[in-house]
């Protein structure tokens, strides 16, 4: 599925599984738990197969199940 040079520094593209990877749909989160990703073993560039991208948008829009939620803690940086 990958295998290919990064688009940002030419370096080699390699599968992985992530443990957990947050991605954003429609300005909220969805977690997606041990998913085939891409990563650029030179400059850790992540990249995501289509079929990640629609499960994603699929469980933000409400259309599949998720297996749970958890709350996530926000607060505005004042340094």
């Amino acid at each position: 599925m990958y295998d290919f040079s990064c688009e940002h520094c030419g370096g080699l593209v390699k599968s992985r599984t992530a443990q957990q990877e947050a991605l954003r749909h429609k300005g909220r989160y969805v977690i997606l738990e041990d998913v085939p990703i891409g990563v650029c073993e030179k400059c850790g560039a992540r990249y995501y197969d289509a079929s990640v991208m629609r499960r994603v948008a699929e469980i933000g829009r409400g259309t599949a199940p998720s297996a749970r939620a958890v709350e996530i803690p926000v607060a505005k940086f004042e340094g």
